[in-house]
């Protein structure tokens, strides 16, 4: 890929801070594998093998019926009946003992019938982050080998929990920062740039704006209206983008009356391209100082809204609605100390990259 000779300078400063670049290496690293959420932590296996033909539970629905069970509901795959069906091909070569449900196929027959055994691959962590433990004991229940991270005080999986967490934390963040940042971006771009009235009216919508409370607003509406993601989205980048106006406003303010930006508009360049093409560039630096504050705001209010219990849906996987059960279950330590180092360290990688990647764009500064 094609590189500017400018481009390849900001990389290579990057590169050459060991913490911003490490720091994109383990977030990067998180962050992917979170993507891949429901093929590390799910109560449904993967694949699927049954009289010879593949099943993706992850990705279809099957009823029960599809493996020669007797329901058309959705089949419950960590159901030893559903399993034993699965592993003897549909035959009714299961039984109860004093242990449990057993499968009673030797020498690949059951009862003088031939049996084609099915198998299942399962995720690393066979619960997803809705899914009830079947473990014994009162709920939320300590670590152990099957619960790496104990369970929360309605017997789910915290380890998976968390990583559905931290997905949708993640990519809430980043959809609302870029939206938010994108529109602050541009409004403070003509602020600065065209100044006079347009400036003087924006200036004053802005402060108003900016006054009202974000939180009490979203918790108002959302006791009105249903909540969701989306909508939690839109109110989100609707509070958020005044945040950029004012660095962007003042660097286009500074830089309207250098030599570079008259000497464009003798020559009949455009507004537009002298704005976004020309000064947009030397406004970054000032622009990327902003983005750990703004990232790190964003997480914050979501796990704010999410502790208070007016964010995302209760069904949703939430850091915020984890950090609320560690404070009901002071007894049960490992609730807290999983929502402090989760926030800590996703927090403490994104303020170091973006610390990175504005110290990049300024050229001022170099690393050895």
């Amino acid at each position: 890929m094609y590189m500017s000779p400018l481009n390849k300078r900001r990389w290579r400063n990057f590169r050459r801070n060991g913490r911003a670049f490490w720091s994109l290496v383990i977030f990067t690293i998180l962050f992917t594998l979170s993507l891949f959420a429901e093929f590390i932590a799910n109560d449904k296996p993967i694949i699927v093998s049954y009289r010879g033909e593949l099943f993706t539970p992850i990705f279809n629905f099957y009823p029960e019926t599809a493996f020669g069970g007797d329901f058309q509901t959705e089949a419950i795959y960590s159901d030893p009946e559903v399993q034993c069906l699965i592993a003897s091909g549909g035959l009714d070569a299961c039984f109860d003992d004093p242990d449990g449900v057993s499968l009673d196929v030797l020498d690949g027959e059951f009862e003088g019938q031939p049996v084609e055994t099915g198998w299942a691959i399962w995720p690393p962590i066979p619960y997803s982050y809705d899914a009830p433990v079947d473990r014994p004991g009162a709920a939320p229940l300590p670590p152990n080998g099957q619960n790496l991270l104990g369970t929360d005080d309605t017997k789910r999986d915290v380890l998976a929990r968390v990583i559905y967490g931290f997905r949708l934390s993640i990519l809430f963040t980043l959809l609302v920062t870029t939206c938010a940042s994108l529109i602050g971006i541009a409004a403070g771009a003509v602020q600065g740039y065209f100044g006079g009235w347009i400036d003087l009216t924006f200036q004053r919508i802005i402060e108003i704006w900016q006054g009202m409370p974000m939180l009490y607003v979203i918790i108002i509406l959302f006791a009105i209206l249903s909540r969701g993601f989306w909508l939690l989205v839109i109110l989100m980048i609707v509070f958020g983008w005044p945040a950029l106006v004012g660095v962007v406003r003042a660097e286009f303010l500074r830089a309207r009356n250098l030599e570079y930006v008259r000497a464009a508009k003798a020559l009949g360049v455009s507004n537009t391209t002298i704005m976004f093409r020309h000064m947009l560039p030397n406004a970054m630096v000032a622009t990327l100082t902003m983005l750990p504050f703004i990232v790190t705001g964003t997480i914050g209010s979501l796990a704010s809204l999410d502790f208070l219990g007016f964010g995302l849906p209760s069904s949703s996987p939430s850091l915020g609605e984890l950090t609320l059960q560690a404070k009901q279950n002071l007894q049960a330590p490992w609730l807290g100390f999983t929502a402090f180092f989760t926030f800590a360290i996703m927090l403490s990688l994104l303020v170091f990259i973006f610390e990175g990647v504005r110290d990049a764009f300024d050229p001022r500064k170099t690393f050895q």
